[in-house]
């Protein structure tokens, strides 16, 4: 029988718990209200600034871009609200959510309104002056005795031509961008220094770190881990290099090497030193039917995307290469420049990956949830679908060439990969090492730093007496700040991802010769694991449901170094 002090604590319990409940679905009504709001205002500025900006890419016009810096700057105004911050500050706060979805909005949302803190006037200012610089970007020409040129000519300048001074004069004039927009950049980046501040951060690169969820420290760490990994056997690698070039050029030394004698711009991909030409199989090819056909078979069809893309070089048109989403329910479309090679093979295979990791998000999630789970993680889908534009298996299944053939050129394609990975690898060391440099203090003589780390990290020679603002002419570091950490890291999931494909979906322990052609087991694991969750999980989270083990540099490691 119960003790009268027994019922009094019973009563009590039960009136805290209803009053508890109470206040739970009080905040939970009140979040549901605010998103069902939020979403009838952000979607449709989604939606036109992702539209507008798009048609800036493809144009070129001052006016395109203008309607571009316009829509941006409605968004920048939407996650300014004061007002709607508190709100959601006083609902995070309380600790009351417990429903899993309804959390993670909360969350993905209280980091982007996070900007409330920040001066409006100064974040659409830094709007502002990036469109400014993009258009410079946009429509530079590299200019060469009178001629412009385009970026695929110049690459292709640098990556064929073995006279030393042609190859000089053409890079020297592409560095001809930096001190076109260098100042620009500079008062941009001080300026995201500043709304960073008011935010209560360091400074802005220790803010996109932490507002993409991502810990800063873990990043460095994560390098540093990834630099020690690297450094030997791409020591040897640059060896190797820079004697085939010693031969190629007719040089006395490798002390007579250049950066321009590496045949791209920035060093950041393998050239061409092993006897295998693999722009031999794709000068005659369509790389559209080819891209389309491979996702085909994997049971991710590309066709309907394919037809809004726009996929050849123009005047105006921004030259490089980019997936976007125009409306998160499967308006997805590609930029490319194609020209028959290799490297546009490659770049088709990419973009397409994050284009079908974009079309197969759930769309029943909420909107703020239809993005992959992070940045890097639709970087490694494009990443591993990209490689295999040098894959031999994939060139037998997908070109036709014979098994002979096959293994004719299987080593050195090998070879070959291993190198774009370790050239890579090396590049962005040097791309995260400067942003985060560079914001540290942007008063410091960046001419100076960039050299530094190309030398340390790519063992590249400084030109001597140059002091230009070479950093400059890499368009990433105005438009895509503090963004470069995820191509390496996105290069780490996509081996992590292809080890456990080719062991647990394809079930095959020959982890050389896989090119997931025509299987469409490959898609429906994607699909299933990786592409519909969205951002409904943490990323780490995403990627140990979908792998067994969160993200670890062992597969890439194992892949390409060891």
């Amino acid at each position: 029988m119960k003790t009268i002090k027994t019922m009094v604590l019973l009563l009590t319990g039960v009136a805290l718990l209803t009053g508890c409940q109470s206040k739970q679905e009080k905040m939970k009504k009140e979040l549901v209200g605010f998103i069902k709001k939020f979403d009838s205002v952000y979607i449709p500025l989604y939606q036109e600034s992702a539209l507008a900006s798009w048609n800036a890419a493809i144009s070129g016009k001052p006016e395109d871009f203008k309607k571009a810096e316009e829509s941006q700057m409605k968004i920048v105004q939407l996650f300014a609200d004061k007002k709607a911050f508190h709100k959601l500050d006083s609902i995070k706060v309380s600790g009351m959510i417990t429903d899993s979805l309804l959390l993670r909005q909360l969350d993905v949302l209280f980091r982007q309104f996070l900007m409330a803190k920040a001066d409006t006037a100064k974040l659409n200012a830094t709007v502002r002056m990036q469109s400014q610089i993009e258009q410079k970007y946009g429509n530079f020409r590299t200019e060469v005795k009178g001629k412009k040129l385009t970026d695929n000519e110049v690459e292709d300048i640098l990556k064929h031509s073995k006279n030393v001074n042609e190859q000089k004069e053409v890079w020297t004039a592409q560095k001809k961008i930096g001190p076109l927009v260098s100042s620009d950049i500079i008062a941009l980046v001080k300026k995201r220094n500043e709304i960073a501040k008011d935010m209560g951060f360091t400074n802005y690169h220790e803010m996109s770190l932490t507002l993409s969820e991502e810990d800063p420290n873990m990043i460095s760490q994560l390098f540093d881990e990834l630099d020690n990994l690297t450094k030997k056997s791409f020591t040897q690698v640059k060896g190797d290099i820079d004697e085939y070039f010693v031969k190629y050029y007719g040089l006395k030394s490798k002390d007579e090497l250049m950066p321009w004698n590496y045949q791209n711009r920035f060093f950041q991909e393998a050239p061409k030193i092993y006897e295998v030409d693999l722009d031999q199989f794709y000068k005659d090819k369509n790389l559209e039917t080819l891209t389309a056909s491979f996702y085909s078979g994997i049971g991710l069809p590309i066709d309907d995307m394919i037809k809004k893309s726009d996929l050849y070089p123009k005047p105006g048109k921004n030259q490089h290469a980019f997936c976007t989403d125009l409306n998160n329910e499967g308006d997805v479309r590609v930029l490319c420049n194609i020209a028959p090679n290799q490297m546009w093979m490659n770049t088709m295979l990419h973009e397409f990956g994050h284009a079908v990791y974009d079309k197969n998000i759930d769309n029943t999630l909420p909107f703020i949830l239809r993005d992959p789970a992070q940045t890097f993680t639709t970087e490694a889908i494009a990443m591993m679908f990209g490689r295999f534009s040098s894959n031999p298996q994939w060139i037998k299944e997908m070109i036709g060439i014979s098994e002979e053939e096959k293994m004719k050129i299987a080593d050195n394609c090998f070879k070959t990969l291993r190198m774009e990975q370790l050239v890579f690898s090396r590049w962005a060391q040097v791309m995260y090492r400067f942003e985060k440099s560079m914001y540290a203090n942007p008063n410091q003589d960046l001419n100076k730093l960039w050299w530094d780390l190309a030398e340390k990290y790519q063992l590249l020679k400084r030109p001597e007496g140059r002091n230009e603002p070479d950093w400059a002419t890499k368009i990433h570091i105005a438009s895509y700040p503090c963004y470069y950490h995820n191509y390496l890291m996105g290069e780490l999931l996509a081996s992590q991802l292809y080890f456990y494909i080719v062991k647990n979906v394809v079930k095959s322990e020959d982890y050389k010769f896989q090119s997931f052609a025509g299987k469409k087991d490959v898609g429906t694991y994607l699909k299933d694991n990786v592409f519909m969750p969205g951002s409904k999980y943490y990323w780490n989270d995403m990627i140990e449901k979908a792998t067994g083990e969160k993200l670890t540099p062992k597969y890439y490691a194992k892949q390409f170094v060891n």
